[in-house]
């Protein structure tokens, strides 16, 4: 019987998934599995039981990934699952930038009483007119789920798309329309687009991607959306951007104190994945990776850990084994197998930055004694039985 818990509410679609060798606990420490949305780990005491964090969402930075690794704990996000929700709300910000629809709707609700205001809206009505989007060059920073639907939607709304991703996986470049002008280098996305959006993870090497250098090289009136996190921009310079003229909106899904009621901003409640499909779609998703990671050992889409999946266990035992990435690891884990007189029949080893996992499929009964000299090797940090 494995234990789940739930640190913010997850919709019932994706905890229905789970059957009866799974039961629901309030209590972390008890807990074999968390399912989270926003709330933030990094001030938790993470039980060395835990086993696995699975995010309802992309976006991790809620979630200590490091100490997780560090004591095994595999964590899982879900990307792609609320993408449809994201892309949508970014073609709504395109054009709420483009057209002056906010200023236009708040005159109307200023002037609500005038029993004039039909006619005089049609005198008024020049004060907001906008741009067409039609035409216009698009620039995409990140090829990835969001990053490539907005791409080929955008060439369907007939724009000139450029996109820049020196990391687009194999499934993303198949799925990106041929249109899709693919740049090599950002600063072409920066001097050539009239509207620029940006679509990456937030780490230390993408923090202000977006900064004065960046915005200085844009074209006059640019528009730059931010659907993926606040801190991809230097939001002070893009005020400053505003002030200065270079940049006609700034469209942000992430309030905060630098942009919430400035001009030249359109601020949006971090709505991107509030759509009832796209939480169904994040539950029923990582709900399927926790399942699949607590039953049979395998990993999919986890951010601190590599991609290991050997399916359901067809022999005798599996055991797996998170680990340092360092070198003679395998010939180690061989040796205590070999010692005992267990045949490997299978096996899966894989890295990701300075951490490894492996799994290992056997003919015979795996005892206590073989996990208890696995669990003794230098750079071993946590060995479980899986059958």
């Amino acid at each position: 019987m494995f234990r789940y818990t739930c640190l913010n509410p997850i919709a019932k679609v994706g905890l229905d998934g789970f059957d009866n060798r799974f039961e629901k606990t309030d209590d972390l420490n008890s807990a074999d599995g968390a399912l989270v949305r926003s709330a933030s780990m990094h001030d938790l005491d993470l039980p060395d039981s835990l086993l696995c964090v699975a995010r309802a969402g992309a976006g991790v930075n809620n979630i200590p990934l490091e100490e997780c690794a560090k004591k095994g704990i595999v964590v899982f996000n879900t990307p792609g699952a609320n993408a449809n929700g994201v892309k949508e709300l970014v073609f709504a910000g395109m054009l709420l930038a483009s057209r002056d629809i906010v200023g236009g709707i708040n005159w109307v609700q200023d002037n609500k009483e005038n029993p004039d205001i039909a006619k005089l809206a049609e005198k008024e009505k020049k004060n907001f007119a906008g741009t067409e989007i039609m035409d216009k060059k698009l620039g995409i920073i990140g090829l990835g789920a969001i990053g490539v639907r907005v791409a080929n939607a955008a060439k369907h709304l007939g724009m000139e798309v450029y996109g820049y991703d020196p990391y687009i996986s194999v499934d993303a470049a198949w799925n990106l329309s041929r249109d899709i002008k693919h740049v090599l280098s950002i600063d072409d996305i920066f001097e050539n687009c009239d509207i620029i959006t940006i679509h990456v993870p937030l780490m230390d090497s993408t923090k202000n991607t977006i900064n004065a250098e960046a915005i200085d090289k844009m074209k006059d009136g640019v528009i730059i959306l931010n659907f993926a996190r606040d801190l991809l921009c230097d939001e002070k310079a893009v005020i400053e951007g505003i002030k200065k003229g270079k940049i006609a909106k700034y469209v942000s899904d992430f309030p905060n104190p630098t942009t919430a009621n400035a001009e030249g901003c359109i601020v949006i409640p971090h709505l991107g994945a509030s759509t009832e499909e796209s939480e169904d779609n994040c539950a029923k998703m990582a709900v399927k990776q926790m399942i699949d990671y607590l039953t049979n050992g395998n990993i999919v889409n986890s951010v601190n850990y590599p991609k290991a999946d050997m399916g359901v266990c067809q022999t005798k035992g599996r055991i797996t084994i998170h680990h340092k990435n360092v070198t003679n690891m395998i010939t180690r884990f061989s040796g205590v197998f070999s010692e005992a007189g267990i045949n490997i029949s299978d096996m899966v080893n894989s890295s990701k930055g300075e951490f490894a996992y492996t799994m290992i499929d056997v003919d015979s009964d795996i005892t206590q004694e073989l996990v208890d000299k696995l669990n003794a090797i230098d750079s071993v940090i946590r060995v479980r039985v899986i059958k």
